[in-house]
């Protein structure tokens, strides 16, 4: 039983799917099926069962990942101290975010941390969803990943930071751009600019469309939240964003933010394998980041 045997588990364990775990190791599926069935060599047991689509855990394995989990992720923050120790530097803290999220979130954060450590380097790996972002955190490649929350994810925890509820964005020659709020009979009149297509937001959005009794006809464009915002701003079609809190129209702008009271905020905040294995320059970032 080696260390690479059981990340690769827990990795298997986390995603359900070899294939993925193959994928975001570089390595092929079969030497990912290789290293758990090592593993089940060794213990006697079947510690997970095939499916057509996937793969679930046995008895066995759901214990033998409570047992591997929490320590393997402290061991690989403990060897990541260690090699920075060795090599002398300062230490690195290694983010996964979305494509605007560092001047939305972080921006007062990142001065007032390198203003205290000069010599640690942050490292921002941009994810164009979610899913993404917490696949470079299972890897081990990223510390920290800042992601909309929802429900719990294996081998996952996740720390809210701030609601937003969403607002439209519309040219101010357009209708809506007279109302005081928009309401769910406003809806169907929107040329609805769609956020990418795997992103969290997106899925959030659609889903509470549907609960307030409006489908959205196919998007007059795709974008991330800033980008939907000057689009909207051209007069292009409608953004519906959250209210960003560095959400600023240029200046002279054409453009009017309404808020959506109907629709329900999304939760956005971080996401870690283990907050008592992250490094304390890590945690530190991120505290400042929950505390702007």
């Amino acid at each position: 039983m080696t260390l690479d045997d059981l990340r690769v588990f827990i990795a298997v364990y986390e995603t359900g799917n070899l294939s993925t775990v193959a994928r975001t190791m570089s390595c092929t599926q079969s030497a990912v099926s290789q290293h758990v069935r090592r593993l089940e060599r060794e213990t006697g047991l079947a510690l997970i069962e095939r499916r057509p689509r996937g793969v679930v855990p046995t008895q066995a394995g759901r214990i033998l990942y409570q047992a591997a989990q929490g320590g393997i992720a402290s061991l690989d923050a403990a060897l990541r101290r260690l090699g920075e120790l060795r090599d002398g530097n300062g230490g690195a803290v290694k983010i996964s975010t979305g494509g605007v999220t560092v001047r939305h979130f972080m921006a007062d954060a990142i001065t007032a941390f390198r203003s205290r450590h000069p010599h640690v380097t942050l490292e921002f790996r941009s994810a164009q969803s979610a899913r993404r972002c917490i696949e470079l955190l299972h890897s081990g490649r990223v510390d920290l990943a800042w992601i909309t929350l929802g429900q719990p994810l294996p081998g996952v925890q996740q720390r809210p930071v701030i609601d937003l509820p969403w607002v439209l964005v519309t040219h101010r020659d357009d209708p809506l751009a007279a109302r005081e709020a928009i309401e769910p009979d406003d809806l169907p009149s929107i040329r609805y600019i769609a956020h990418p297509e795997n992103s969290a937001s997106r899925r959030r959005l659609e889903e509470d469309f549907v609960r307030v009794g409006f489908t959205p006809p196919p998007p007059v464009g795709v974008a991330d939240w800033d980008t939907a915002v000057l689009l909207a701003e051209l007069g292009i079609g409608h953004a519906v964003v959250p209210a960003l809190p560095r959400l600023v129209l240029s200046p002279g702008s054409p453009a009017k933010v309404v808020p959506i009271p109907a629709l329900n905020p999304i939760t956005v905040g971080w996401a870690v394998r283990q907050w008592d294995a992250l490094s304390p320059l890590a945690t530190e970032f991120a505290d400042l980041v929950a505390g702007g």
